[in-house]
């Protein structure tokens, strides 16, 4: 990142409850499909959508809408821990798979 440029920034939505806007930047469609879908199966979030302002701008704008009972911050937080914990698990199965394949290539 550029120096004074901060990876995530949030914005409070002004008119909705429970809504806000995070800024996150040097991503694109990858994390911000990821995001959303991962959002989306939480059941205190009621809205989950994501926006490239441009495609020449490296950033996307994630908006959140959730229940009284959480917020935007926190439904972002815990969609980040799930998604972590799933990468972990792909990453300790495809090492397994190429640490077996290289026993089998040893025979």
């Amino acid at each position: 990142l550029p120096d004074g440029v901060e990876k995530v920034t949030f914005e409070k939505d002004k008119k909705v409850t429970n809504a806000g806007k995070f800024i996150i930047e040097r991503e694109d469609h990858t994390i911000g499909n990821v995001m959303r879908m991962q959002l989306l199966d939480d059941e205190q979030v009621l809205f989950a959508g994501y926006r490239m302002p441009h495609p020449l701008e490296p950033r996307i704008n994630l908006h959140v809408q959730t229940t009284a009972e959480s917020n935007p911050s926190h439904a972002v937080i815990a969609a980040c821990n799930v998604l972590i914990d799933k990468l972990n698990r792909i990453e300790e199965k495809f090492d397994a798979e190429v640490a077996r394949k290289q026993r089998e290539m040893a025979y």
